[in-house]
């Protein structure tokens, strides 16, 4: 599989992931820490698996739960304001999963411009 040397740089690939806390919209948001909490926690994270020699790092809503099938839109909104916030930081390849939600997921990858 050639393609994934050229985009990883390596032929087996660690592919990590960055899940993101819980966001708008789901039962566990906390609003008294905010969405800066969320970003932080992100941040946090993508720094230290980058540092830790990751060849990609997945985004993804692990902490919306219950998972749905079809997300509210504040999901992937929020999603793609945090990876745009992160976009100059991120050293890797990365992708995006919205859990449960294929749809939801092709539209961020797009917005975000994943790898």
């Amino acid at each position: 599989m050639n393609w994934i040397r050229e985009l990883f740089g390596v032929h087996k690939p660690i592919i990590a992931m960055c899940h993101l806390r819980a966001l708008p919209g789901d039962p566990g948001y906390d609003a008294t820490k905010g969405l800066d909490f969320v970003l932080e926690k992100a941040r946090a994270d993508l720094h230290a698996l980058q540092a830790g020699g990751v060849d990609a790092v997945m985004f993804s809503n692990e902490y919306s739960t219950p998972y749905l099938l079809q997300v509210e839109p504040i999901t992937h909104v929020t999603m793609a304001r945090i990876i745009g916030e992160l976009r100059s930081e991120i050293q890797v390849p990365y992708g995006v999963n919205v859990l449960w939600d294929p749809k939801a997921t092709v539209e961020l990858a797009v917005a975000v411009d994943a790898s």
